[in-house]
């Protein structure tokens, strides 16, 4: 059964979206079968990996998550082998609130990913940076979350509230959600206040935190304007290796389960 990773981060501009996309890309060409579940209404990992939800607005997570399309007839190859993605799209804010009156409104995902778990040795979920509904059924759906913090203060002082929402999930719909670990991103080394905030991060949740440290890279900033995950658009960057890294992480982490 695949394991579902859940990227999420309710601050925005913290490498959730690059991180979503690059590792799955990387664990695809490590040659695991792979989803990515764009579940942000902005649809940056929709537009990120070639694809533009208003070419085929019938075919996203909205429908999926009303009911209106099964999930296997919202799969779309991407260029990657290995991977396949379900868009997203604006509509997707109209969903929490056509879901308020569902029954179970926050096991919506779950119940529909549980059909094709079995094809994938991996899903990963892109959350949206708020805490609402569909993020709530994202952490609902997942065995674990990913977490990317940029090294800043400010995005240490955010964690508080995205770790009192997976108590408050791990406590009521999702007993077994577990943390799969904090990653750094756009670490910059010369940035003395980024060691330190990597530094206290470490000191407090320990083991919690990957090795791999995701660096600042401009072609990490360019890769999603061409469509592209990082290892298609530039194979020997910094960005692609930091990302490999981090994939053989998450496949040394999980070797027994998967």
């Amino acid at each position: 059964m695949g394991k579902v990773i859940a990227i999420a981060n309710q601050k925005g501009g913290v490498g959730k979206t690059t991180t979503a996309i690059n590792l799955a890309a990387s664990l695809a060409v490590l040659e695991k079968k792979v989803l990515i579940i764009d579940a942000d209404p902005q649809a940056n990992t929709t537009s990120g990996l070639n694809f533009s939800p208003d070419d085929d607005q019938k075919r996203t997570l909205y429908e999926v998550m009303i009911g209106r399309l099964d999930i296997r007839d919202a799969l779309i190859q991407t260029e990657i082998a290995n991977l396949h993605m379900i868009p997203s799209h604006i509509n997707l804010v109209g969903a929490e609130i056509e879901m308020l009156e569902s029954e179970n409104r926050e096991s919506v995902m779950k119940n529909a990913i549980a059909p094709i778990r079995n094809d994938y040795d991996f899903i990963i979920i892109d959350c949206s940076p708020s805490l609402g509904l569909i993020t709530v059924n994202s952490l609902t759906a997942a065995d674990s979350v990913m977490i990317p913090v940029q090294p800043e203060f400010f995005a240490l002082e955010g964690l508080g509230k995205l770790l009192q929402t997976i108590r408050l999930v791990q406590n009521g719909v999702n007993p077994d959600l577990g943390i799969e670990g904090f990653v750094v991103t756009m670490f910059d080394g010369r940035t003395k206040v980024h060691t330190q905030v990597v530094n206290e991060l470490k000191e407090h949740f320990k083991d919690m935190v990957f090795k791999t440290i995701i660096q600042r890279n401009i072609r990490l900033s360019e890769a999603p304007s061409h469509g592209k995950p990082i290892i298609l658009y530039d194979v020997i960057c910094n960005g692609t290796a930091n990302y490999l890294n981090l994939a053989k992480e998450v496949l040394e982490k999980n070797q027994e389960t998967i």
